[in-house]
Protein backbone atom coordinates (compact mmCIF):
# COMPACT_ATOMS: atom_id res chain seq x y z
CA UNK A 1 0.00 0.00 0.00
CA UNK A 2 1.31 3.64 -0.87
CA UNK A 3 0.77 6.28 1.63
CA UNK A 4 0.90 9.94 0.87
CA UNK A 5 0.99 13.01 2.48
CA UNK A 6 1.08 16.68 1.44
CA UNK A 7 4.66 18.55 0.94
CA UNK A 8 6.02 22.03 1.17
CA UNK A 9 9.90 23.09 0.85
CA UNK A 10 10.66 25.23 3.78
CA UNK A 11 13.65 26.86 4.09
CA UNK A 12 14.82 27.94 7.82
CA UNK A 13 16.35 31.32 8.15
CA UNK A 14 19.22 29.10 10.06
CA UNK A 15 19.86 27.18 7.42
CA UNK A 16 20.17 30.31 5.29
CA UNK A 17 22.45 31.87 7.82
CA UNK A 18 24.41 28.73 7.71
CA UNK A 19 25.24 28.73 4.11
CA UNK A 20 26.39 32.17 4.06
CA UNK A 21 28.72 32.18 6.58
CA UNK A 22 29.95 28.77 5.02
CA UNK A 23 30.22 30.62 1.80
CA UNK A 24 32.17 33.52 3.48
CA UNK A 25 34.54 30.95 5.01
CA UNK A 26 35.70 29.00 1.77
CA UNK A 27 39.35 28.00 1.71
CA UNK A 28 40.30 28.57 -1.85
CA UNK A 29 42.92 26.46 -3.72
CA UNK A 30 45.17 27.70 -5.77
CA UNK A 31 44.26 28.75 -9.06
CA UNK A 32 44.87 26.71 -12.26
CA UNK A 33 47.95 26.20 -14.31
CA UNK A 34 45.61 27.12 -17.51
CA UNK A 35 43.55 29.56 -19.01
CA UNK A 36 40.78 27.19 -20.09
CA UNK A 37 38.48 24.72 -18.36
CA UNK A 38 40.95 21.54 -19.12
CA UNK A 39 41.46 21.70 -15.31
CA UNK A 40 37.85 21.88 -13.70
CA UNK A 41 36.08 25.35 -13.31
CA UNK A 42 38.07 28.06 -13.18
CA UNK A 43 39.31 29.41 -10.06
CA UNK A 44 37.77 33.13 -10.96
CA UNK A 45 34.55 32.04 -12.04
CA UNK A 46 34.01 30.31 -8.67
CA UNK A 47 34.65 33.25 -6.78
CA UNK A 48 31.96 34.81 -9.15
CA UNK A 49 29.40 32.47 -8.17
CA UNK A 50 30.25 32.05 -4.85
CA UNK A 51 29.85 35.35 -3.94
CA UNK A 52 27.09 35.71 -6.49
CA UNK A 53 25.61 32.25 -3.94
CA UNK A 54 26.25 34.31 -0.77
CA UNK A 55 24.94 37.87 -1.33
CA UNK A 56 22.55 37.93 -4.34
CA UNK A 57 20.60 34.99 -4.70
CA UNK A 58 17.61 34.44 -3.80
CA UNK A 59 17.91 31.75 -0.82
CA UNK A 60 13.57 30.94 -1.26
CA UNK A 61 13.55 31.13 -5.03
CA UNK A 62 14.31 27.49 -5.09
CA UNK A 63 11.25 26.49 -2.48
CA UNK A 64 8.87 29.32 -4.07
CA UNK A 65 9.23 27.53 -7.29
CA UNK A 66 8.43 24.32 -6.00
CA UNK A 67 6.31 25.31 -3.59
CA UNK A 68 4.16 26.84 -6.99
CA UNK A 69 3.07 22.95 -7.70
CA UNK A 70 1.59 20.74 -5.99
CA UNK A 71 3.63 18.58 -4.42
CA UNK A 72 3.15 15.22 -2.05
CA UNK A 73 5.46 12.62 -0.54
CA UNK A 74 4.73 9.20 -0.63
CA UNK A 75 5.48 6.20 1.13
CA UNK A 76 6.18 3.38 -1.50
CA UNK A 77 7.42 0.11 0.65
CA UNK A 78 10.54 1.39 2.21
CA UNK A 79 10.67 3.91 0.54
CA UNK A 80 10.32 7.84 0.98
CA UNK A 81 9.77 9.70 -2.22
CA UNK A 82 9.23 13.13 -3.18
CA UNK A 83 7.13 13.91 -5.94
CA UNK A 84 5.00 16.48 -7.78
CA UNK A 85 1.65 15.76 -9.15
CA UNK A 86 0.03 18.22 -11.49
CA UNK A 87 -3.27 16.93 -13.25
CA UNK A 88 -4.02 18.55 -17.12
CA UNK A 89 -7.53 20.19 -16.86
CA UNK A 90 -8.21 17.68 -19.68
CA UNK A 91 -10.12 14.88 -18.14
CA UNK A 92 -8.46 12.20 -21.25
CA UNK A 93 -5.05 13.78 -20.79
CA UNK A 94 -1.83 11.03 -20.88
CA UNK A 95 -0.08 10.39 -17.47
CA UNK A 96 3.04 10.68 -17.82
CA UNK A 97 6.13 10.15 -15.28
CA UNK A 98 9.30 12.20 -16.10
CA UNK A 99 12.62 11.25 -14.18
CA UNK A 100 15.38 13.24 -13.43
CA UNK A 101 19.25 12.44 -13.06
CA UNK A 102 22.11 13.19 -11.39
CA UNK A 103 23.49 15.99 -10.83
CA UNK A 104 20.10 17.09 -12.00
CA UNK A 105 16.45 17.18 -9.80
CA UNK A 106 12.93 18.34 -10.32
CA UNK A 107 13.81 21.30 -11.13
CA UNK A 108 15.13 20.46 -14.74
CA UNK A 109 11.38 20.13 -15.32
CA UNK A 110 9.65 23.21 -13.68
CA UNK A 111 9.58 25.02 -16.83
CA UNK A 112 8.10 21.89 -19.02
CA UNK A 113 5.16 21.69 -16.72
CA UNK A 114 2.49 24.14 -18.04
CA UNK A 115 3.15 23.27 -21.73
CA UNK A 116 3.07 19.38 -20.70
CA UNK A 117 -0.17 19.89 -18.96
CA UNK A 118 -1.78 22.81 -20.67
CA UNK A 119 -0.55 22.31 -24.01
CA UNK A 120 -3.32 24.79 -26.12
CA UNK A 121 -1.79 27.26 -23.98
CA UNK A 122 1.95 26.82 -25.15
CA UNK A 123 1.12 26.35 -29.16
CA UNK A 124 -0.30 23.37 -28.99
CA UNK A 125 -3.27 21.33 -28.53
CA UNK A 126 -5.27 19.63 -25.74
CA UNK A 127 -4.46 16.10 -27.47
CA UNK A 128 -1.29 16.69 -26.53
CA UNK A 129 -1.57 17.15 -22.64
CA UNK A 130 -0.35 15.13 -19.76
CA UNK A 131 -1.06 14.47 -16.45
CA UNK A 132 2.40 14.43 -14.74
CA UNK A 133 4.28 13.25 -12.11
CA UNK A 134 7.81 14.07 -11.32
CA UNK A 135 9.47 11.87 -8.39
CA UNK A 136 12.53 13.14 -6.79
CA UNK A 137 14.91 9.97 -7.55
CA UNK A 138 15.45 7.72 -3.58
CA UNK A 139 18.40 9.82 -1.99
CA UNK A 140 18.12 12.67 -3.79
CA UNK A 141 16.34 16.56 -2.92
CA UNK A 142 13.60 15.68 -0.76
CA UNK A 143 13.04 12.53 -0.96
CA UNK A 144 14.63 9.95 1.87
CA UNK A 145 17.65 8.10 1.75
CA UNK A 146 17.92 4.58 2.02
CA UNK A 147 19.44 3.74 4.30
CA UNK A 148 19.85 -0.23 3.19
CA UNK A 149 21.62 -1.56 -0.10
CA UNK A 150 19.45 -2.57 -2.90
CA UNK A 151 18.19 0.69 -3.99
CA UNK A 152 19.04 0.52 -7.67
CA UNK A 153 17.47 1.54 -10.93
CA UNK A 154 15.33 -2.00 -11.11
CA UNK A 155 14.13 -1.13 -7.68
CA UNK A 156 13.11 2.33 -8.35
CA UNK A 157 11.44 1.34 -11.54
CA UNK A 158 8.99 -1.43 -9.83
CA UNK A 159 8.49 1.86 -7.12
CA UNK A 160 7.58 4.23 -9.70
CA UNK A 161 5.05 1.71 -10.87
CA UNK A 162 3.83 1.41 -7.86
CA UNK A 163 3.51 5.20 -7.54
CA UNK A 164 1.55 5.55 -10.63
CA UNK A 165 -1.05 2.88 -10.20
CA UNK A 166 -1.82 4.37 -6.55
CA UNK A 167 -2.20 7.91 -8.41
CA UNK A 168 -4.99 6.46 -10.15
CA UNK A 169 -2.84 5.50 -13.57
CA UNK A 170 -3.35 1.85 -14.33
CA UNK A 171 -1.77 3.22 -17.53
CA UNK A 172 1.05 5.38 -17.99
CA UNK A 173 3.85 6.51 -20.34
CA UNK A 174 7.59 7.05 -18.47
CA UNK A 175 10.37 9.73 -19.74
CA UNK A 176 13.83 10.29 -18.78
CA UNK A 177 17.45 11.64 -19.44
CA UNK A 178 20.51 10.26 -17.32
CA UNK A 179 19.87 8.17 -14.43
CA UNK A 180 16.19 8.99 -15.68
CA UNK A 181 16.89 7.55 -18.71
CA UNK A 182 18.30 4.63 -16.58
CA UNK A 183 15.29 3.99 -14.72
CA UNK A 184 12.98 4.48 -17.57
CA UNK A 185 14.85 1.57 -19.35
CA UNK A 186 15.04 -0.19 -16.64
CA UNK A 187 10.81 -0.46 -16.77
CA UNK A 188 11.34 -0.79 -20.76
CA UNK A 189 13.12 -3.84 -19.92
CA UNK A 190 10.76 -5.86 -17.63
CA UNK A 191 7.44 -3.33 -18.34
CA UNK A 192 5.12 -3.27 -15.56
CA UNK A 193 1.37 -4.60 -17.23
CA UNK A 194 0.68 -0.62 -17.20
CA UNK A 195 3.33 1.10 -18.72
CA UNK A 196 2.36 1.58 -22.77
CA UNK A 197 5.81 3.30 -23.85
CA UNK A 198 9.30 4.96 -23.17
CA UNK A 199 10.56 8.13 -24.18
CA UNK A 200 14.51 8.87 -23.11
CA UNK A 201 16.82 11.47 -23.95
CA UNK A 202 19.71 9.04 -22.98
CA UNK A 203 20.29 6.00 -24.08
CA UNK A 204 22.94 3.14 -24.23
CA UNK A 205 23.17 0.19 -26.45
CA UNK A 206 25.98 -2.27 -27.05
CA UNK A 207 29.42 -1.47 -28.07
CA UNK A 208 29.55 -4.67 -29.83
CA UNK A 209 26.61 -4.61 -31.55
CA UNK A 210 28.52 -2.07 -33.87
CA UNK A 211 30.22 -4.93 -35.64
CA UNK A 212 27.14 -6.15 -37.15
CA UNK A 213 26.57 -3.28 -38.92
CA UNK A 214 28.70 -3.21 -41.44
CA UNK A 215 30.61 0.19 -42.51
CA UNK A 216 30.18 2.49 -39.89
CA UNK A 217 28.67 5.78 -40.58
CA UNK A 218 31.58 9.03 -39.49
CA UNK A 219 28.72 9.61 -36.12
CA UNK A 220 29.37 5.99 -35.38
CA UNK A 221 33.04 6.20 -35.62
CA UNK A 222 33.06 9.62 -33.98
CA UNK A 223 31.17 9.09 -30.91
CA UNK A 224 32.60 5.88 -29.29
CA UNK A 225 29.38 5.60 -26.90
CA UNK A 226 30.28 4.66 -23.50
CA UNK A 227 33.99 4.02 -23.46
CA UNK A 228 34.73 6.98 -24.68
CA UNK A 229 32.88 9.23 -21.92
CA UNK A 230 34.42 6.95 -19.15
CA UNK A 231 37.68 8.50 -20.91
CA UNK A 232 37.12 11.63 -21.28
CA UNK A 233 34.45 12.45 -18.71
CA UNK A 234 34.11 9.68 -16.04
CA UNK A 235 36.43 10.50 -13.47
CA UNK A 236 33.42 11.61 -11.72
CA UNK A 237 31.25 8.73 -12.02
CA UNK A 238 33.88 6.24 -11.13
CA UNK A 239 34.67 8.18 -7.66
CA UNK A 240 30.70 8.00 -7.33
CA UNK A 241 30.55 4.08 -8.10
CA UNK A 242 33.47 3.20 -5.79
CA UNK A 243 33.71 5.47 -2.93
CA UNK A 244 30.21 7.90 -2.58
CA UNK A 245 30.94 8.22 1.60
CA UNK A 246 34.55 9.41 0.89
CA UNK A 247 32.86 11.79 -1.59
CA UNK A 248 30.63 13.11 0.77
CA UNK A 249 32.11 14.16 3.70
CA UNK A 250 33.72 16.86 1.34
CA UNK A 251 30.31 17.72 -0.36
CA UNK A 252 28.55 17.90 2.78
CA UNK A 253 30.88 20.51 4.45
CA UNK A 254 31.72 23.10 2.05
CA UNK A 255 28.90 24.29 -0.17
CA UNK A 256 31.63 25.92 -2.73
CA UNK A 257 32.95 22.31 -3.07
CA UNK A 258 29.00 20.98 -3.56
CA UNK A 259 28.80 23.67 -6.28
CA UNK A 260 31.79 23.52 -8.21
CA UNK A 261 31.15 19.41 -8.39
CA UNK A 262 28.11 20.30 -9.55
CA UNK A 263 28.43 23.43 -12.30
CA UNK A 264 31.55 22.05 -13.93
CA UNK A 265 28.69 19.51 -15.57
CA UNK A 266 26.55 22.39 -16.76
CA UNK A 267 29.30 23.58 -18.86
CA UNK A 268 30.81 20.01 -20.23
CA UNK A 269 27.28 18.70 -20.75
CA UNK A 270 25.35 21.37 -22.23
CA UNK A 271 25.12 23.42 -25.62
CA UNK A 272 26.76 26.09 -24.04
CA UNK A 273 29.59 27.53 -26.74
CA UNK A 274 31.84 28.10 -23.83
CA UNK A 275 30.20 28.88 -20.75
CA UNK A 276 27.20 27.11 -18.78
CA UNK A 277 25.24 30.74 -18.42
CA UNK A 278 24.72 30.27 -22.00
CA UNK A 279 23.02 26.92 -21.67
CA UNK A 280 21.56 27.35 -18.19
CA UNK A 281 20.69 30.56 -16.46
CA UNK A 282 23.06 31.34 -13.14
CA UNK A 283 19.91 31.02 -10.66
CA UNK A 284 18.62 27.81 -11.99
CA UNK A 285 22.09 26.25 -11.75
CA UNK A 286 21.96 27.48 -7.80
CA UNK A 287 18.08 26.42 -7.65
CA UNK A 288 19.77 23.03 -8.36
CA UNK A 289 22.64 22.77 -6.08
CA UNK A 290 20.39 24.64 -3.41
CA UNK A 291 18.06 20.79 -3.18
CA UNK A 292 21.35 19.19 -3.16
CA UNK A 293 22.86 21.28 -0.50
CA UNK A 294 19.86 22.05 1.59
CA UNK A 295 18.77 18.29 1.59
CA UNK A 296 22.35 16.84 2.04
CA UNK A 297 22.28 14.28 -0.46
CA UNK A 298 25.87 14.60 -1.70
CA UNK A 299 26.55 11.38 -0.60
CA UNK A 300 23.25 9.62 -1.04
CA UNK A 301 22.62 11.03 -4.52
CA UNK A 302 25.93 9.53 -5.72
CA UNK A 303 25.53 5.88 -4.16
CA UNK A 304 22.86 5.58 -7.03
CA UNK A 305 26.30 5.17 -8.98
CA UNK A 306 27.57 2.48 -6.65
CA UNK A 307 24.66 0.43 -6.53
CA UNK A 308 23.65 0.46 -10.69
CA UNK A 309 26.61 1.78 -12.49
CA UNK A 310 27.85 -1.60 -13.36
CA UNK A 311 24.18 -2.16 -14.53
CA UNK A 312 23.80 0.16 -17.23
CA UNK A 313 26.25 -1.33 -19.42
CA UNK A 314 23.96 -5.31 -19.31
CA UNK A 315 22.07 -3.95 -22.49
CA UNK A 316 19.06 -6.32 -22.29
CA UNK A 317 16.70 -5.88 -24.89
CA UNK A 318 13.99 -2.98 -24.65
CA UNK A 319 11.00 -4.53 -26.44
CA UNK A 320 8.56 -1.89 -25.33
CA UNK A 321 7.43 0.47 -27.72
CA UNK A 322 10.42 3.10 -27.67
CA UNK A 323 10.88 6.73 -28.48
CA UNK A 324 14.45 8.36 -28.45
CA UNK A 325 15.74 12.23 -29.04
CA UNK A 326 19.04 12.56 -29.74
CA UNK A 327 20.25 16.71 -28.47
CA UNK A 328 23.58 17.03 -30.16
CA UNK A 329 25.71 18.01 -26.86
CA UNK A 330 24.47 15.13 -24.63
CA UNK A 331 27.44 12.83 -23.08
CA UNK A 332 26.74 9.64 -24.85
CA UNK A 333 24.97 9.67 -28.62
CA UNK A 334 23.88 6.36 -30.25
CA UNK A 335 22.44 6.58 -34.18
CA UNK A 336 19.56 5.13 -34.84
CA UNK A 337 20.34 1.60 -35.98
CA UNK A 338 22.75 1.49 -33.22
CA UNK A 339 19.69 1.87 -31.01
CA UNK A 340 17.71 -0.63 -32.83
CA UNK A 341 19.77 -2.90 -31.71
CA UNK A 342 18.73 -2.57 -28.33
CA UNK A 343 15.06 -1.07 -28.31
CA UNK A 344 13.67 -3.48 -30.62
CA UNK A 345 10.04 -2.06 -31.42
CA UNK A 346 11.38 1.66 -31.74
CA UNK A 347 8.94 4.13 -33.12
CA UNK A 348 10.31 7.34 -32.92
CA UNK A 349 13.81 8.45 -33.28
CA UNK A 350 14.83 12.06 -33.97
CA UNK A 351 18.25 14.23 -33.73
CA UNK A 352 17.39 17.87 -32.91
CA UNK A 353 20.09 21.12 -33.53
CA UNK A 354 20.44 22.46 -30.23
CA UNK A 355 20.69 21.73 -26.78
CA UNK A 356 22.45 19.09 -24.35
CA UNK A 357 22.60 16.69 -21.31
CA UNK A 358 19.99 18.53 -19.22
CA UNK A 359 17.20 18.83 -22.66
CA UNK A 360 14.71 20.35 -20.28
CA UNK A 361 17.01 22.97 -18.66
CA UNK A 362 18.14 24.15 -21.68
CA UNK A 363 15.74 23.62 -24.29
CA UNK A 364 12.24 23.22 -22.86
CA UNK A 365 10.08 24.32 -25.65
CA UNK A 366 12.74 21.69 -28.06
CA UNK A 367 11.72 19.07 -25.13
CA UNK A 368 8.29 19.37 -25.01
CA UNK A 369 8.12 18.91 -28.83
CA UNK A 370 10.10 15.95 -28.42
CA UNK A 371 8.21 14.11 -25.94
CA UNK A 372 4.69 15.09 -27.24
CA UNK A 373 6.34 13.98 -30.79
CA UNK A 374 7.71 10.62 -29.35
CA UNK A 375 4.85 9.68 -26.78
CA UNK A 376 2.62 10.60 -29.78
CA UNK A 377 4.58 7.83 -31.85
CA UNK A 378 3.61 5.32 -29.40
CA UNK A 379 0.41 5.45 -29.39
Amino acid sequence: MVEFRNFRVKISEADIADLRARLDRTRWPHAETVSDWSQGIPSGYMRELVEYWAKDYDMNRVANRLNAYPQFHATVGDLGIHFLHVRSPHRDARPLILTHGWPGSVVEFLDVIGPLTEPERFGGVAEDAFHVVIPSLPGYGFSDKPTTPGVGIERIAEAWDELMVALGYPQYYAQGGDWGGFVTTAMGIKPPAGLLGIHVNMALASPEALGGLGELTPDELAVGGLPAYMEQEGAYAVQQATRPQTLGYGLADSPAGQLAWIAEKFYAWTDCSGHPENAVARDVILDNVMVYWLTNTAASSARLYWESFSLISSFDEVALPSAYTLFPKEIVRVSERWLRTRFTDLRYYHAVTKGGHFAALEQPDLFVDEVRAGIRALT
